[in-house]
């Protein structure tokens, strides 16, 4: 039952690692190609207009990189979230509807007896409530103000 989780995290992480080289590798030649851009860029306005307008243009140039940056960065974090909310859910989905669960309950009942798991799973439903009805809608955190 564990063997396919365990296999599932040694891929994920392999391509993990591989994206993750190939990202720094890209990210140092788009480096190197912006640093010479704008030097380029320096230089010319440099001769055509002057040093004030040289620096104020190279400012620009790095303030447009950052905000696109940083857009880049949000619209990912929330595909990361969206992505992580559909894999717990597919996830728990998949539990409940392993063949090994189910017989592992059965077992639990032929050995524990239903008289005596009936208190126990009240209790338990009770607990699972309890802990549902503490989730506030509004903000999505689970944390009542």
């Amino acid at each position: 039952m564990f063997q396919r989780a365990i296999d599932d995290f040694k891929e994920s992480a392999g391509d993990a690692v591989q994206l993750t080289s190939l990202a720094l590798v890209a990210a140092f030649a788009a480096f190197v190609t912006i640093v010479f851009l704008c030097a380029a860029t320096f230089v010319f306005v440099l001769e055509n207009y002057g040093l004030i307008e040289a620096c104020l243009s190279g400012a620009a140039i790095f303030f447009l990189i950052t905000f696109i940056a940083v857009v880049a960065l949000l619209i990912r974090r929330k595909a990361a979230k969206k992505r992580a909310a559909q894999h717990a859910k597919a996830a728990s989905q998949s539990f409940l509807a392993d063949p090994m669960v189910v017989a592992a309950g059965l077992q639990l009942v032929r050995a524990v007896g239903i008289k005596k798991l009936i208190p126990i799973l009240a209790v338990g439903g009770l607990a699972l409530g309890l802990l549902a009805g503490r989730r506030n809608p509004d903000d999505g955190t689970g944390v009542r103000p």
